[in-house]
């Protein structure tokens, strides 16, 4: 929970900030305000769960504050913190929603154990708030979009089958174990010259009216409707379990062509569609949109506004066979640093093509199929790939000079490391960089007050982050690490023969009765005794 301080006592507002052990309890104090005004602005900024409030402050008091926040956020839990102790102050500041009122001087255990007690109060109305019947209604708001998300990554052969089967039980698909199916996909056609309502820019449109048409032509047909990753809308037919297979593509095929008509009289434009060759089971969808996207893909000889079926090429196997779940678990393993999955994942993907190959023509097939899989997953990062690949990058660009399946093999088993190097690097590089900002910050704004979340803010990180990232590389608290270096400065300062003011001063301390107990507490000595 985050907590902020306003009183505008500052000797007060440092002990209530630094003297009880928030941290311990899971509160964070991420700001202190010594007015209304400069109190709203923080809370704009940092949105805190909590508020300890005095009341009489300049500029605006607590109870103004109080109301304006109330109304703004219902949620808000504010304590006051007053040394007024007339009943009507109280009356009033607990009628416009103040949780408690507590009278100065509170203890260090009453103030801690009442914001304790905010804490609790609002995680109870947050779980209230989410309540079950809340949460089905998002659910169903977003359910279309997981579907379609669901749908799009079995198209393209993403998930087993178990997960097929758990995933659309979860979205309510209603799925049979015996499903069969078979996929059409659906496009617009290139716009005629002579077209003047609509140009190239407006093809998104296009296609999102296609599939709006789609939809609501097919809405009475057991089918799902799905934009994919290229645009194209697809429609997986669900079909009869006692349907012939002939007989089933034969009805979608005239279907199809219904469509394309109706797409045709809605925009006066041309569509065309590609339709699998054969039907199939749950684990067949991606071999299905393969073939439609193939079919799809013929009307550059057959022509536009047609819905044509697949046809099996005759007298060769497919060279290359496409293992997107393999080549997805790589690239997962890879992004997570995990080197020995990485290298199996990479064996299976060999033992799947490569290792089949027979002809030199297959041997280069498989070796642009690998080179690929590695451009695109080094340019996903951001990377160029000639300071990822070092050496072996001269086998991007001449891989003729790969001669032999073996050096092959180690070629790519030597990218999977210097990938995984190349990260290393990077995040060590990208953290030290960060790190060393924060160090000469301190240094050099060493006579100001410095939190954790104002230098999060400069760097534009989030202050959680920030932290655990600072312990991580110099194995202190930040608030451990800026009072020691306060403290080791002040020392240094107070033995050239400073005076206590100027040496508090000279590292942000304004208070000199509050810089002496600290110093005191750090070092066991007063300043006065350092300086002597």
């Amino acid at each position: 929970m985050n907590l902020l301080i306003v009183e505008d006592e500052i000797r007060l507002r440092n002990a209530l900030a630094n003297n009880i052990p928030w941290d311990k309890h899971g509160i964070e104090v991420v700001g202190q305000a010594g007015n209304g005004l400069e109190a709203l602005r923080l809370i704009e900024r940092k949105k805190p769960e909590i508020i300890l409030l005095d009341l009489q402050m300049p500029e605006m008091d607590g109870l103004t504050l109080a109301k304006q926040l109330r109304q703004s956020d219902p949620l808000l839990k504010i304590i006051v913190l007053s040394g007024h102790d007339d009943f009507a102050y109280a009356q009033e500041a607990l009628s416009i929603g103040v949780m408690k009122y507590l009278l100065k001087p509170a203890g260090d255990e009453e103030i801690l154990e009442t914001v304790l007690e905010a804490a609790e109060k609002l995680r109870s109305e947050l779980e209230q708030r989410h309540n079950e019947e809340e949460l089905k209604q998002r659910w169903e708001q977003h359910l279309p979009y997981l579907v379609n998300d669901f749908l799009q990554g079995w198209l393209k052969g993403k998930f087993e089958l178990w997960e097929i089967e758990q995933r659309s039980k979860y979205l309510q698909m209603n799925l049979p174990n015996d499903a069969q199916f078979a996929v059409a996909v659906v496009d617009m056609d290139p716009l005629p010259d002579k077209e003047t309502r609509f140009s190239r820019k407006d093809m998104s449109l296009l296609q999102f009216s296609l599939g709006s048409i789609v939809q609501e032509y097919l809405q009475s047909t057991p089918c799902f409707v799905v934009s994919d990753y290229a645009g194209y809308t697809v429609v997986v037919y669900q079909l009869a379990g006692d349907e012939a297979p002939k007989e089933a593509l034969q009805k979608i095929n005239v279907l199809t062509e219904k469509l394309l008509f109706t797409v045709l009289s809605c925009l006066r434009l041309t569509a065309s569609a590609g339709i699998s060759g054969m039907i199939g089971g749950c684990e067949d969808l991606n071999k299905l949109y393969v073939q439609a996207v193939r079919a799809l893909q013929n009307r550059i000889m057959l022509g536009h506004d047609l819905a044509i079926p697949y046809q099996e090429e005759q007298g060769r196997e497919p060279e290359l066979m496409l293992q997107p779940n393999l080549e997805k678990a790589l690239e997962i393993a890879l992004e997570t640093g995990e080197g020995d999955k990485a290298a199996d994942i990479l064996s299976a993907l060999w033992e799947g093509g490569m290792a089949k190959a027979e002809t030199i023509e297959e041997i280069h097939e498989h070796i642009l199929y690998f080179e690929s899989l590695f451009v695109r997953m080094i340019q996903k990062q951001g990377w160029p790939v000639r300071e990822v690949a070092g050496e072996d990058y001269v086998y991007f660009h001449n891989h003729r000079e790969l001669m032999v399946k073996d050096q092959i093999l180690f070629w790519l088993q030597r990218m999977i490391k210097a990938y995984l190097t190349y990260a290393r690097e990077r995040r060590k590089s990208t953290s030290h960089e960060m790190i060393k900002t924060i160090l000469t910050l301190v240094e050099n704004e060493i006579d100001q007050e410095m939190t954790l979340h104002a230098v999060a803010d400069r760097l534009y990180v989030n202050s959680s982050y920030l932290s655990r990232l600072f312990k991580q590389e110099t194995g202190k608290a930040f608030s451990t690490y800026v009072m020691e270096r306060k403290m080791e400065r002040a020392k240094a300062t107070l033995q050239e023969g400073v005076r206590v003011y100027d040496a508090a001063a000279a590292v942000g301390y304004r208070d000199v009765s509050y810089f002496t107990r600290v110093f005191r507490k750090y070092w066991g000595v007063t300043p006065g005794e350092v300086r002597s």
